[in-house]
């Protein structure tokens, strides 16, 4: 019975570290744009420039996204 549970623990193990690693990509793009477009509304809304300070943001948002994706560690 011991056999059969260590023989499990590596493949589950894998597993819930491929879900966290997925997790926190997801997490990090919907955070990074959210982050900038209400920045950006924010920023259109004090300074009266409505469309324009969301579309910059909202593309430098996407961008600084993409851009973490690829500092994030690899799955060992």
């Amino acid at each position: 019975m011991s056999e059969q549970q260590e023989k499990k623990t590596p493949k589950n193990y894998e597993t819930m570290r491929a879900l966290a690693y997925f997790s926190q990509i997801g997490i990090t793009l919907a955070a990074t744009i959210i982050t900038s477009v209400l920045l950006g509304k924010f920023l259109d809304s004090l300074f009266g420039t409505t469309p324009w300070l969301l579309l910059l943001f909202s593309l430098l948002g996407l961008g600084s996204a993409i851009k973490s994706m690829f500092y994030m560690p690899k799955v060992k």
